[in-house]
């Protein structure tokens, strides 16, 4: 019997960032008469809908007008000019790093007298050539998904392939199948992904740090080729999510999902082996608040949800017979039914003062040993530790395969977890030129221990604890409607602990000096590895200890200069 100890101590790593991604919109267009000809001069107003932030330009020598970074939303558009009707057209919708496109023709007139347009904003896309689909408000909050994992709606994107449990709920999963998508043909695990703009993947393999609730999203796009300058360091495409914020409305809601075992059929095996049906029961469950703290100033959305998860999950393994825990392999057959005899290494031939092997025509040695009598170990030639160690293995309730005893336990296991995740933004209209906001994310998951010999030996993994922590600060200027400063700091922390059930175990129970007890870091039982029975006591299990902290810190200024054309 082999023994291993496994120790895995992740240091702390950290990286900065300077890249210019941005989550905002733009709107762009020109402004001509009845005869096509531009129109220079005109007054442009642009009015955010939700929170009256308004924006002013004048259409240039060529009749062009811009507005740039611009928050997602609803706005109305309106034109005034002399000698011209006043024009005025909403809603149009900006959506996350998008640019929309909107012509506006101005009747002869009295300026008093008005213009009312009410359109769909156009779909079409052509202020630029990076390819990629935006997921729109309503289809994130009402598309249907077991878990609620916003990630997953990015496989309604063209050119975007799932892998894995990608699109489950994170609770009882891999971290690093939070982000298992190929993206425009590149690599699973290797796209970027943005929350406001911020990034959300941490150094370790890339792994994405933050799922957000499904609630705190707004809209997202999914760029799958030919993207900006702006985006860097990565080998597929790029998610760029934008959260909710408040308008001068209060707006909530509260909600609960349920599941649970009422019509769950029992497994093949479970029934085989009469075991009952496990149980099963998921909660997901929160509320959501927005709303203004001063009407057309400041104004602030906060989310909460948690989530639950206990599933009974069966499990068949093969574990060593009664017989065979006391050292009598007499029965030990192969799927013939054919005795596989045990061998003494005492009695190598040419070891152990033995006499010495023979010799092949070739000259070389062949070494040879004796079955132990019976095929049954002496008592005294059991070794005292691997004596309890085999009590890591649960006993046999069923007999298994014929002759070889193949998959003889049979046991319902609980696997879940919880996670609850906490979302505040507040923004704030400084002036016509100034807008900023600050949102603050803390996401904690805890997968629990899955153990279905109760021995306190896990499969694939104890107990694992993820806490994320993301704060976002982001401040637009507008020195003139042509000079536009934006400047974004983010910070996102990522803890993982891996933890034993047997962290602390005591190794004077195997008969060893307790002086090793001082010798070992983090002392847990040793993890034997039996050939044939590896199906449960994996490298990344009970003996495995993990501590890791990944810090990513973010500074992204960006300026835009609108000179004539460009």
């Amino acid at each position: 019997m082999h023994r291993r100890i496994t120790l895995c101590l992740l240091l702390s790593l950290s990286v900065v960032a300077s890249f210019g991604q941005t989550f905002y919109g733009s709107m762009v267009g020109s402004v001509n008469d009845a005869s096509g000809s531009a129109v220079p001069q005109a007054a442009v107003t642009l009015t955010n809908l939700g929170t009256a932030e308004r924006r002013n330009s004048v259409t240039d020598t060529s009749g062009n007008y811009q507005f740039v970074n611009l928050v997602p939303g609803q706005y109305k558009v309106e034109v005034e000019k002399p000698g011209f009707r006043r024009f005025a057209r909403d809603p149009i919708t900006v959506e996350v790093q998008s640019s929309v496109r909107i012509d506006i023709p101005m009747q002869v007139g009295d300026v008093s007298q008005t213009v009312e347009v009410t359109a769909q904003t156009p779909l079409l896309q052509t202020e630029d050539a990076a390819l990629g689909q935006v997921i729109e408000s309503r289809k994130v909050l009402e598309m249907p998904l077991n878990g609620r994992n916003v990630f997953g709606l990015v496989a309604l994107v063209p050119g975007v392939v799932p892998g894995g449990q990608s699109g489950t709920t994170p609770t009882g999963t891999n971290p690093f199948a939070w982000g298992n998508y190929q993206i425009g043909g590149g690599q699973a695990n290797q796209s970027a992904a943005y929350i406001d703009g911020a990034p959300i993947n941490a150094v370790y393999v890339n792994l994405t740090a933050l799922v957000p609730t499904q609630d705190s999203i707004q809209e997202f796009r999914v760029q799958t080729n030919n993207l900006g300058p702006e985006f860097g360091h990565l080998a597929g495409g790029a998610i760029n999510m934008t959260t909710k914020s408040g308008t001068n409305g209060f707006h909530g809601s509260a909600y609960e999902f349920l599941r649970n075992r009422s019509l769950n059929a029992n497994t093949f095996f479970n029934n085989r082996a009469g075991v009952q049906r496990p149980a099963f029961s998921q909660n997901q469950y929160g509320a959501n608040v927005a709303g203004p703290i001063i009407r057309e100033k400041t104004f602030f959305f906060f989310g909460w949800e948690g989530f639950q998860l206990r599933q009974g999950q069966s499990y068949v393994y093969s574990v060593p017979t009664e017989a065979m825990r006391g050292g009598d392999f007499s029965n030990v057959r192969n799927s013939s039914g054919a005795l596989v005899p045990i061998f003494d290494p005492l009695t190598t031939c040419g070891r152990f003062n033995n006499p010495a092997c023979g010799r092949d025509a070739g000259g070389n040695e062949i070494i040879t040993r004796q079955p132990f009598p019976g095929n049954a170990i002496p008592a005294n030639r059991i070794d005292p530790a691997a004596k309890v160690l085999t009590n890591l293995w649960g006993h046999a309730n069923g007999a298994g395969s014929a002759f070889t005893n193949v998959n003889n336990f049979t046991s319902n296991a609980s696997v879940g977890g919880n996670n609850d995740q906490y979302n505040a933004r507040v923004d704030h209209t400084f002036s016509d030129k100034q807008h900023a906001f600050l949102r603050y994310t803390y996401w904690s998951n805890l997968n629990l221990p899955i153990d279905p010999y109760k021995t306190k030996t896990c499969v694939d993994r104890c107990t694992e604890a993820f806490n994320t922590n993301q704060a976002v600060i982001a401040d637009t200027y507008s020195f003139s409607p042509t000079l536009i400063s934006d400047f974004r700091l983010s910070y996102l922390r990522f803890s993982y602990d891996r933890t034993s059930l047997t962290t602390g175990y005591d190794l004077t129970q195997l008969g060893w000096p307790s002086a090793l007890n001082d010798q070992v870091v983090f002392r847990v039982v040793p993890q034997p590895s039996v050939t044939g029975y590896n199906g449960v006591f994996s490298t990344s299990g009970s003996g495995s200890t993990i501590v890791a902290r990944n810090d990513v810190y973010s500074i992204a200024p960006s300026l835009t200069k609108i000179w004539r054309s460009h």
